[in-house]
């Protein structure tokens, strides 16, 4: 057959199947766009139309594949391979440009749909990406790309119940893929199904056991649990496989109970002198070579390599350090005690969340594992959903421009109400038991106890607070994979740490009463006095388990792991004091925090 007259047998068929579309018969359709691609096989066009027919004749997987084939012509060239080239260069306008104009010409384009969502994401505008995608998967429900651009937004943005549904879907159509079966096993964990988790890594392992970063993996959840020889194996795994895995070399600082040797800093300091590893396996290097240091009493080469990885993190993830206090004056002009008694019956009644915050470091871990041994007390995890409502209020990184909290005041009681029944409803995903209140320990959540008194007042809000200096180099020298910006710099979080003081302050003048403060001194001195304190604030009667916290079987994913595992011990309360002769833009940026504590300013 010539050219010639495959190309006119190829319009034939178009135009066939445009006369069986009219007609809706689907089928008839289907089978002339197929003979249409077998003959053109690049023919971007006829394997959309195709997609379309088989989806209409209730072929939804055939459907999936043609779209797909579609997408994938349609991303090889122009306008769509040049706006995936501008997305990689950073210039989002002129990609949207593209994207938008391919969509007004075909708007079925799933992948230019994809696209679309990749760009709201990368500008922060999470509700219209899964908008996009829903959109696109609407058009092809088995389209895989889609699916999995969804469920790592899930996941990003902490929806793990959605996300674990999506992963569930993608591993039924693609039971192999080593990177949804990973993504999974992590959702598992963080919803607080670690069994679920360590049992997910296993079968990946039995699998290939040559994955380094699932070992890395399986060494985290183990440690959760409580399980430290699997969790040192699975890290020591991790770095034979892969010596450059700064991930596994910190899982292995992190756990308090293990000591590096000789061969381990000789194995660390090697890999940080090539130009690899880099991004966050050399981060995590420094910061375990600096706790192997400051193991063996190296002060100055520990804060020197704690320096370094904090460096690193800063270049990244660059720190405001003024937004805070720009968010502390809007709330101090904001929620005033006149607003504030004007809405003190509002929201959702219920008593059952207590709310556990601060700075990270402060000791917030062991309070919870102390009140999350009282049988009417359930501990569960650093929660997201009440960050997940005050970013459904407009809360943004730029405190300057957010339209939160100021438009907390065109909320209605019954919308207050709501948002409250929202936060139980979705802080239920994460609980286990049917005990009467339930713990929410996620430290930063100091900065929503406007929020928290208007939509849940009768929750209860522990304050833990640790001496500055002490809490300051505690968060300095640990690494935190996401979400902490201020914690890169010295100065910073002595700026940090001061304008928590002053945004509790305003809480204790504008709600006294509503929060109870712990000292963290105070706390490892006279455990029992500080615990019958916190307890009377809860409303629940003393139990001595509380003070047995450390025989917990509950599994711990914060940092303070291990150490809520043992009884409490005092030798750490001064131990930033080796560091002291560093600390010295921390101590000016405190200012009267520091010398007034524990008293505020």
């Amino acid at each position: 057959m010539t050219d010639t007259d495959a190309a006119a047998r190829f319009h034939a068929e178009i135009a066939a199947a445009q006369g069986h579309v009219d007609a809706k018969r689907w089928r008839d359709a289907a089978a002339a766009l197929e003979r249409a691609v077998a003959l053109q096989p690049n023919a971007e066009g006829a394997w959309r139309s195709l997609g379309m027919a088989l989806r209409e004749a209730g072929d939804v997987a055939k459907s999936s594949a043609a779209h797909d084939r579609a997408a994938r012509l349609a991303m090889a060239k122009p306008p769509l391979s040049d706006a995936a080239a501008a997305i990689e260069q950073d210039k989002l306008a002129t990609a949207e440009g593209l994207i938008r104009a391919r969509l007004k010409e075909v708007p079925t384009d799933i992948a230019a749909i994809c696209l679309l969502a990749e760009l709201a994401t990368r500008a922060g505008n999470l509700v219209d990406a899964k908008r996009f995608l829903n959109h696109a998967l609407e058009i092809a429900p088995e389209f895989e790309p889609a699916r999995a651009q969804l469920a790592r937004i899930f996941y990003d943005n902490r929806d793990l119940p959605e996300a674990l549904a999506e992963f569930d879907r993608l591993i039924s159509a693609n039971p192999v893929h080593h990177g949804y079966c990973n993504l999974r096993a992590a959702t598992l964990d963080l919803l607080g199904d670690h069994a679920g988790a360590a049992a997910a890594y296993h079968a990946m392992l039995a699998d290939d056991p040559n994955q380094p970063l699932v070992w890395m993996t399986l060494g985290n959840v183990s440690k959760t649990i409580g399980d430290i020889p699997v969790a040192i194996a699975a890290f020591r795994r991790s770095v034979t496989l892969a010596p450059s895995t700064g991930e596994s070399w910190w899982g292995l600082a992190n756990l308090k109970s293990f000591r590096f040797d000789d061969a381990d800093i000789a194995t660390m300091q090697a890999e940080l002198a090539k130009p690899t590893p880099a991004g966050t396996d050399r981060v995590c290097l420094e910061f375990a070579l600096g706790s192997a240091l400051e193991e063996r009493a190296d002060h100055a080469a520990s804060f020197a390599h704690y320096s370094d990885g904090n460096a690193m993190q800063l270049a990244h993830a660059p720190h405001d350090p003024d937004a805070l206090a720009t968010f502390e004056k809007r709330c101090t002009t904001f929620f005033t005690s006149e607003f504030l008694d004007a809405r003190a019956v509002s929201g959702d009644p219920a008593p059952d969340p207590i709310f556990i915050l601060g700075m990270p470091r402060s000791g917030s871990t062991l309070v919870e594992q102390m009140l999350a041994s009282h049988p009417a007390i359930e501990g569960t995890l650093e929660l997201p959903e009440l960050p997940r409502i005050a970013r459904m209020l407009g809360a943004d990184r730029d405190p300057a421009r957010s339209p939160y909290p100021d438009n907390l005041a065109q909320l209605s009681s019954d919308q207050l109400a709501g948002l409250g029944a929202e936060y139980l409803r979705r802080a239920a995903h994460w609980r286990q038991t049917d005990r009467p209140y339930f713990i929410d320990k996620l430290p930063m959540n100091f900065m929503n106890v406007g929020l928290i008194r208007l939509i849940l007042p009768n929750a209860r809000i522990i304050d833990v607070r640790r001496h500055p200096l002490g809490c300051g180099f505690s968060v300095f020298k640990q690494y935190f994979p996401r979400g902490l910006s201020f914690s890169t710099s010295i100065d910073h979080i002595g700026r940090f740490y001061a304008d928590y003081v002053r945004m509790m302050q305003l809480w204790d003048d504008r709600l006294p009463g509503f929060v109870h403060r712990v000292i963290y001194e105070q706390l490892v001195a006279d455990p029992e006095a500080e615990l019958r304190r916190m307890l009377d604030f809860v409303g629940v009667p003393f139990d001595p388990a509380c003070l047995d916290f450390h025989t917990s079987l509950r599994a711990v994913a914060t940092p303070s792991a291990e150490q809520v595992r043992r009884p409490i011990y005092t030798e750490g309360v001064d131990h930033w004091r080796h560091y002291e002769a560093w600390l010295g833009p921390m101590k000016e940026a405190l200012g009267e925090v520091l010398a007034r504590y524990p008293a505020a300013p």
